[in-house]
């Protein structure tokens, strides 16, 4: 069956389009109550659906709030997803939901798309990258994003600035202290760990990770430790897992048990080597490739994550982290939503240095 249309519900109720436009699109300008109560009675008896984008434009607001992640499935984007929701739900805004693996070109489509849809506001999650494989997509998306900007719309960025971007309205930053929580990490760490450091990281050039790792880098310096190696590999559990194989290779290189051949280096005299994987998913994926190989962690090495996501609860050895406020970051990023925000547009949150069993001695 066809969907009916404004005009047959005009017809039917006896009045012009744009009388019954004005009923059930929400203008501020409606006709007395008989006739309204006429045209939304013709409405009902036809089934008719309002049009989405003709009530946004006779309320000057379209109800929606576009969120663009990187990916829904990993719990630390499902955890700001959350928060958006609960911001959104205060405002009685519904959100729309894009996922871009990180591509400043998908972002871009995703801003362009939310746009046309006008979308009261936009909230991008996930590090910014300044590779140069992604500043023609950098350079894209920022063009979208002030343009949208410059139409009224509004848009929240959490961690980073989007790079490129001009616009001096419109933008808000939800800073989160990544640089200074690693190295409050680093240096708690080194209160208690003799062995090596090794951090795993996500490509150079992603900006949350670099800042974790010059962070536990600066950490490691106050304690008066040399700097850490650091491998690269993909921001995800894959990503830790690969690098965990490598680990997995190393540890057992420095030191045999005698037993059978699985590694043990505290009790071959040698000190544990301390992982520090820059975000918690990273660290799941290592821990999974060590305990593939027949390590365990805490007694063969340490390993420590960043963010606190919620999977971590079922997660053992309990993972020592840095513990964000995942759903209030994704409240704040809600333009509207938060309260203090600076005058350049910035508002600040916290967390702080959890330790747990993963970074405890080995005999404890």
């Amino acid at each position: 069956m066809a969907a009916s249309t404004l005009t047959e519900v005009a017809r039917l109720a006896g009045v012009s389009p744009a009388t019954a436009s004005r009923v059930l699109n929400g203008s501020a300008r409606t006709p007395g109550p008989d006739i309204a109560e006429r045209v939304r009675k013709a409405a009902d008896s036809l089934g008719y659906i309002p049009n989405a984008q003709a009530q946004g434009l006779a309320k000057s607001s379209s109800g929606l709030i576009g969120l663009i992640v990187h990916d829904i499935a990993d719990p630390y984007f499902s955890a700001i997803a959350r928060g958006v929701q609960a911001a959104a739900r205060h405002q009685n805004k519904m959100v729309l939901l894009a996922t871009t693996a990180g591509s400043p070109a998908d972002e871009r489509a995703a801003v362009a798309a939310f746009a046309a849809r006008r979308a009261d506001s936009i909230v991008i999650a996930g590090s910014r990258s300044a590779r140069t494989a992604d500043r023609q997509g950098n350079a894209e998306l920022a063009a979208e994003l002030d343009r949208y900007c410059r139409n009224g719309g509004q848009v929240g960025v959490v961690g980073h600035a989007v790079v490129g971007a001009e616009s001096d309205e419109g933008y808000h930053v939800v800073e989160v202290p990544n640089e200074e929580l690693a190295a409050a990490l680093a240096r708690e760490l080194a209160a208690s760990h003799a062995g090596e450091f090794v951090i795993i990281a996500g490509p150079e050039g992603l900006l949350t990770s670099d800042d974790r790792v010059r962070g536990f880098q600066r950490g490691l310096a106050d304690a008066g430790l040399p700097p850490a190696d650091v491998l690269h590999t993909g921001f995800d559990r894959s990503g830790g897992y690969e690098a965990g194989l490598g680990l997995a290779a190393r540890i057992g290189a420095r030191g045999e048990s005698g037993d059978g051949g699985e590694a043990g280096p505290e009790t071959a005299g040698r000190p544990r080597l301390c992982i520090f994987a820059v975000n918690d998913v990273m660290a799941i994926g290592a821990t999974a490739a060590l305990r593939s190989k027949g390590l365990r962690i805490p007694r063969d090495a340490a390993i420590a994550g960043f963010d606190d996501i919620e999977t971590l609860r079922d997660f053992r050895p309990a993972l020592s982290t840095v513990r964000l406020p995942l759903e209030e970051i994704g409240r704040l990023a809600v333009p509207g939503a938060g309260s203090g925000q600076a005058a350049a547009g910035t508002v600040g949150v916290t967390g702080e240095v959890t330790l747990r069993r993963s970074t405890e001695p080995a005999g404890d």
